[in-house]
């Protein structure tokens, strides 16, 4: 059940996110809109993507 390509996507995933925080926290709004834009759309791709590689090498 713990898939280490989903955990990896997931990791990569919170990674940015915190990041993005810590670039927040730093003042460096300009970067973080830009990370904002990106992420907008990198996130449920890879969402989408994780899902279905997990039902396509899931087996019931």
């Amino acid at each position: 059940m713990l898939d280490p390509t989903i955990l990896t996507l997931g990791g990569i995933v919170l990674g940015i996110a915190i990041i993005e925080r810590i670039l927040e926290r730093w003042g460096v709004i300009d970067l973080v809109d830009q990370f904002e834009k990106v992420m907008r759309f990198i996130l449920p791709v890879t969402f989408y993507g994780a899902l279905l590689y997990f039902f396509a090498t899931f087996m019931f």
